[in-house]
């Protein structure tokens, strides 16, 4: 993967920005001795590495605002962070670059139950934002895999989803205002507590842009009554394909459950050794969850279950109480843990419509065996967002370009089936080459437009999202 070369004229200048960012910050926000740097040389993308020039840990938006201004003043290129789960490198840094982290932005600061809102710093994790409410009543609903750790900025940057975003929609449905700091240390407001504003949708564009227009320090987030009650049923099937029939006849049977999950048999017995769920040994396992009082619930799943029982599934396992719904779910939130301890993997996110998912199983499968690589498959089958992990040796020569030039196969097969190249996972450098097989030159010629609104000196993020060869006479002007 490449990236710019660092420029000489900004490393040279190192010690007076270091010299600079101490004056205006804590003495314990700014690093940069080059051990310690080390540490944010990646996110959870590790096949790339490159230690910044600094970092940077502001503890409030003016201190962000501060630390952004003496950048731009001195033209250094800034790489926002938030807990560094990116699995799209989006907050790989370069090495003339700075990180700006989030991590010490962890604060609630309004929380009104009555309007069902909760505003926070953006540091704060995922996980800690229905921790802050749950003692109400109520639950803030994207929840991606990695919720423990994601941080809200990373969310919005990315526009994250999780299990629960058939029914309740990803990070941007859930978003109801940012703070946001520009790149020349503007602070401005979009959105709040309070109905769609008029005019020009901005918040939408803030929500995914990966850190290219600004750094989000606080966010005003919906927070949602708990269900009534929830269950989930598991379904074991023989076939990759059936499975994925079953899904697609589920939509169109037109219930909507909270999740439909798809795991595929490696992915299948590496989660029941990691985690001893209870699964059957079998080729495809769907969890399908749906919510609401008992009755709700007990409808929803006659006709789930009617449905599924046409496919001939070889195990069906409904849910009798807490603890068991617990186990069903529990190797489910354990597949990317469980596929790390056996293999070096590549997390791909591309998203396909929900028709398409029987053949693109298929022909995942069939190039699993051209590219001669193992791939196992866990996402959300509900909404099409494809989570393929193609397992690897990184220590075996050319095995991680064999890797890449998979991964590059299967999300250019989401792109040719109507699907595209991401769902929640962003661009970052990962798909950032890809983007010409979605996107016509004139399309990304407006994505770019924009940012030169918002960063028309290319400083922040400014080597992701676009294809280096369609972002190079911008960052070279700006350089």
């Amino acid at each position: 993967m490449d990236m710019p070369p660092p420029n000489p004229a900004i490393l040279a200048r190192k010690s007076e920005l270091v010299a600079r960012l101490h004056r205006a910050m804590p003495s314990d926000a700014v690093i940069s001795d080059p051990a310690e740097t080390r540490v944010y040389e990646c996110d959870a993308l590790t096949a790339y590495k490159c230690a910044p020039m600094a970092v940077v840990l502001p503890g409030s938006t003016q201190e962000v605002a501060e630390a952004l201004r003496i950048c731009h003043e001195m033209s250094v290129p800034v790489v926002p962070r938030g807990a560094g789960t990116s699995l799209a490198g989006g907050a790989l840094p370069s090495a003339d670059s700075v990180i700006l982290g989030v991590a010490r932005l962890t604060e609630v600061l309004e929380t009104d139950y009555e309007n069902r809102f909760i505003r926070v710093q953006t540091g704060r994790t995922n996980l800690s934002v229905t921790g802050a409410v749950e003692t109400e009543g109520f639950f803030y609903a994207p929840d991606p895999s990695s919720q423990l750790a994601c941080a809200i900025a990373g969310n919005i940057a990315m526009n994250s989803g999780g299990a629960h975003c058939l029914k309740y929609g990803v990070t941007t449905n859930n978003l109801m205002g940012v703070t946001m700091v520009l790149m020349d240390g503007t602070v401005i407001e979009l959105g709040g507590a309070h109905l769609d504003a008029a005019g020009y949708d901005l918040l939408g564009l803030i929500c995914g842009s990966e850190g290219q227009l600004g750094v989000v320090t606080e966010a005003t987030l919906r927070i949602l009554h708990k269900p009534e009650g929830a269950r989930p049923v598991l379904i074991g099937f023989d076939s990759n394909e059936v499975a994925g029939h079953c899904v697609s006849d589920i939509i169109k049977a037109g219930v909507l459950p909270v999740a439909i999950e798809f795991m595929d048999r490696p992915c299948i017995r590496a989660c029941e050794a990691f985690a001893g769920a209870g699964y059957p040994d079998c080729e495809a396992l769907l969890i399908v969850e749906v919510e609401g009082s008992d009755a709700e619930i007990d409808e929803q799943l006659e006709t789930i279950i009617e449905i599924a029982r046409a496919h001939d599934p070889v195990e069906l396992r409904q849910s009798n109480s807490a603890e068991e719904s617990a186990r069903i779910w529990l190797g489910r939130k354990s597949a990317f843990g469980a596929m790390g301890q056996i293999n070096d993997y590549m997390c791909l996110d591309g998203t396909i419509p929900v028709s398409q998912l029987p053949h693109v199983l298929k022909r995942i499968g069939e190039m699993s065996g051209e590219f001669g690589l193992d791939v196992a498959n866990v996402f959300h089958a509900g909404d099409g967002n494809m989570h393929p992990l193609i397992l690897f040796d990184a220590n075996k020569p050319g095995d991680l370009e064999r890797c890449e030039a998979f991964g590059a196969a299967i999300l250019k097969l989401c792109v040719e089936v109507g699907g595209c190249l991401t769902g929640e996972h962003g661009v970052g450098i990962e798909k950032r080459d890809l983007m010409i097989d979605q996107y016509a030159p004139e399309d990304l010629e407006i994505q770019m437009a924009v940012k030169d609104v918002f960063d028309p000196g290319w400083l922040l993020n400014p080597a992701k999202v676009f294809p280096l060869q369609s972002s190079a006479a911008r960052r070279d002007a700006a350089a």
